[in-house]
Parts: structure tokens; C-alpha cells; sequence
């Protein structure tokens, strides 16, 4: 049987797999999927007003600060883990790398397109390549998301090239390896903290809770504290999807280091209130301080709880409500400087329409499903294929297989 054949037939066997036995969420996938992808044409054929409730003094909604804020910062497990790994040489977290590119370069992929959607005219947005404004924040991280994408691809390539037994090529992306890692390092750590730059000109229309001069700093510590959260959620989501054994031992040397970005996250972000001097108003009975504890709860008081405790960190399930309750804060948090903020001070009313709502659930779920698809046909969580260094794979480095010059004819 040729390679081509072979690689077909067991993707096919995934997808069909899929398909042998109806279950209830399988059953509500499908309807996000009908109903998200109506969303998306509808929204292409009639457009932003006729498909949301944006408007011109609303335009940054739901779309902005959860598709784009929540899923760049989401998605920036790639960086660090990978940085820890390859240039810090961590080797405990070698198991989770691959996964954790994965992760970020979907993420990153969704981020795309849920910004696609939102544009009024997405057709121009090849026009940042060519037409630079270098003072615009908006820029900078349109640019460093486009550059951050392809590093990702290539970080990814190798596990492609691998199963493909493309020799050349395998060899070729492991000779950049260490550079790839470094230029993604520094493109996530510029455009996290420029995400944040977006909202300084707006002072006058934000919550003074929300806004802030460390709002950079804040949207980059925030966003790699994160990523030790979302890793811990995915870990525990695909051994539980895929039959396989959580790696604790990671986990628990995770869960420290989320228990110090926490703490750090949580003190800096009081002593910002209190050196604007509105730190007494979190304690009103008020909607402002509602949202902020809220927020505040799930991304610090809830997870510190958990995890300040050697023994609990230990536990997965601990670990995994842990790590989940800091991603649902982080999700909160985003929203609230996005949308909240905005609605706080000028009293303008909006909320999502359903499509909006559809759309972004519909982009959620698609990402889900790519990362179990591609997680079964790669054997990312294979126990025996656990490695970030990128393994000699079973063709002579000068040539090709014998299944692949079968493949080519």
C-alpha cells in the first residue's frame, strides 16, 4: 500500500470514527456547526448591520474581545512553553510542547478568521502588508500575528514532515529550530502587550477599572499566565478525549509557577487601583465592582485557593478547575476592558445578537475539533512519540522512502 493510500485511509478512519456513534454532544456540534456556518453567510450576504447589534458608536464588540483579545491571549501556551523548553532547556515539559504549539497555532488561525468576520471589509486586510501605518499599535500586532502564524506553522511542520517521512524537509526545519523559537518568543511577547496599547487612547470612554497605563503590562503578564492555565485545561481535555494518562509531574511544576503569575498579576493589579487612587470603589455596592469581582474571583482569589497548597497541587482534578477557573477569569477579564469598560462609562447599550453569539461558539467548536482530529492522526499524546527534540525518523537523510516514491508515481 503506498503512503498516500495509508495516510488517507487512516484519516479517514478518524473522521468516520466520528460518524459510528451518535452521542448527545456530538449531536450538538453539528447543530453549532449548521448554525454557526448560516451565521457566517448571513453575515457575508447582508453584512455587520443587518447580522449584529455594532454599531458606529459601538464597533468593537463580542467578536473583538473574545474571538480576538480572549483567543490571542488564549493561544500564547506556544510561546512559553516552547521558550521554557528549547531555550531554558526545561526538559520536564518536552511532553507538552507539541501539544502546546498546536494549540496556540489553531488559536492563532481562529483569531484570523473571527477577524475576517468582523471586518467591514475583510477583502482590504492584505492592505496592512503593503500600506504601513508604523505609529498605529494596530500595526504592530496585525503584523507580529501574521509573522507569529507562519513561525507556528513551521514549529508545527516537523510533526507533519515526520509522518509524511519527508527526510529534507524534516531536516531543514530542525537545523531553525532554536531560531523559530526565539523569533516567536520575541513576535508573541510584542503583540500581547501591544493588544493592550489598543485601548490607551480611549481613557475618556473606559472604566477607570479597566483602564490603565499598564494595560500592556497587564495584557502581557496576564496572557502568560494564562497559557500555564490553558495548558493544564487541554492536557487534561485530550487524555480524557484520547484515553491517555495525564502528566501529573508537569502539571504540578505548572501549577507553581501559575500560583507566583497569579499572585504577581493579582497584587500589581490592586496597586494600580490604589495608585489611581479608586481602590476603595471596588468595595461599592455597585455594577462596576459586580463585574470586577467576578473577574477578579475567577482569574485570582479562586485558583490561589486551590493551588497554594503542595498536596492539592498534586490532584488533577484540583488542577484541572484550577487552571479552568483562570482561564473563565481571563475570558471575563478581556470582555470586561473590550465591551464592559465602554458600556460602564458612556451608558451605551449593547449586547450580542444571536449570530454574533453563534459565530463565536461556532469558531470554539471548530477549533475543538481540529485539535482532537489532529491529535489522533499525528499521535501528539502518544507516550512513545513524547519528545521536542526533533527525533531521527526512519528514512536516510539523503532520500526518500520507498512508500513515497510509490506515493509520487
Amino acid at each position: 500500500m503506498s503512503l498516500a493510500k495509508e495516510l488517507y485511509l487512516e484519516a479517514k478512519e478518524i473522521v468516520f470514527d466520528h460518524f459510528r456513534t451518535p452521542t448527545f454532544w456530538k449531536v450538538i456540534f453539528w447543530a453549532i456547526l449548521a448554525i454557526g456556518s448560516f451565521s457566517i453567510v448571513y453575515r457575508f450576504a447582508f453584512g455587520l448591520g443587518a447580522s449584529t447589534n455594532l454599531s458606529d458608536e459601538f464597533p468593537w464588540g463580542l467578536w473583538i474581545g473574545f474571538d480576538v483579545m480572549t483567543g490571542v491571549g488564549l493561544a500564547a501556551g506556544g510561546f512559553t512553553i516552547s521558550g521554557l523548553t528549547y531555550i531554558f532547556n526545561i526538559k520536564k515539559f518536552r511532553p507538552i510542547v507539541k501539544p502546546a504549539i498546536l494549540t496556540a497555532m489553531l488559536g492563532y488561525i481562529l483569531v484570523v478568521v473571527g477577524l475576517l468576520v468582523d471586518l467591514g471589509r475583510p477583502w482590504y486586510i492584505w492592505h496592512m502588508i503593503i500600506y504601513w501605518n508604523i505609529h498605529s499599535p494596530l500595526f504592530e500586532v496585525g503584523t507580529c500575528v501574521l509573522l507569529y502564524n507562519i513561525v507556528l506553522i513551521l514549529e508545527f511542520s516537523p510533526v507533519v514532515f515526520k509522518k509524511l517521512r519527508w527526510s529534507k524537509a524534516f531536516h531543514a526545519v530542525k537545523k531553525i529550530t532554536m531560531p523559530l523559537v526565539i523569533l516567536g518568543v520575541i513576535l508573541s511577547t510584542l503583540h500581547q502587550s501591544s493588544l493592550g496599547s489598543l485601548f490607551l487612547p480611549v481613557f475618556t470612554q473606559m472604566h477607570p477599572f479597566w483602564y490603565s497605563p499598564l494595560l500592556p503590562v497587564l495584557f502581557y503578564l496576564s496572557a502568560v499566565m494564562t497559557a500555564f492555565a490553558m495548558v493544564t485545561v487541554e492536557s487534561n481535555i485530550a487524555a480524557r478525549a484520547l484515553r491517555k494518562q495525564v502528566e501529573i509531574g508537569v502539571l504540578a511544576v505548572i501549577a507553581r509557577i501559575l500560583v507566583v503569575l497569579m499572585a504577581l498579576f493579582g497584587v500589581i493589579r490592586l496597586i494600580d487601583l490604589y495608585h489611581q487612587g479608586i481602590l476603595p470603589q471596588i468595595f461599592q455596592a455597585n455594577e462596576a465592582s459586580l463585574y470586577f469581582w467576578i473577574e477578579y474571583s475567577f482569574m485570582i482569589i479562586i485558583p490561589l485557593i486551590l493551588l497554594t497548597s503542595e498536596k492539592r497541587r498534586w490532584n488533577n482534578t484540583i488542577l484541572f478547575y484550577a487552571a479552568a477557573s483562570t482561564v473563565i477569569g481571563f475570558t471575563i477579564h478581556r470582555l470586561n476592558v473590550a465591551v464592559t469598560a465602554r458600556t460602564l462609562i458612556n451608558g451605551d447599550l449593547y449586547s450580542p445578537s444571536f449570530m454574533e453569539l453563534m459565530t463565536s461558539v461556532f469558531i470554539v467548536a471548530v477549533g475543538m475539533a481540529a485539535y482532537g482530529f489532529i491529535s489522533k492522526y499525528f499521535d501528539l499524546h502518544d507516550e512513545s512519540g513524547f519528545t521536542t527534540e526533533l527525533e531521527e525518523i526512519n528514512v536516510p537523510k539523503g532520500g526518500n522512502s520507498p512508500q513515497i516514491q510509490m506515493a509520487k508515481k
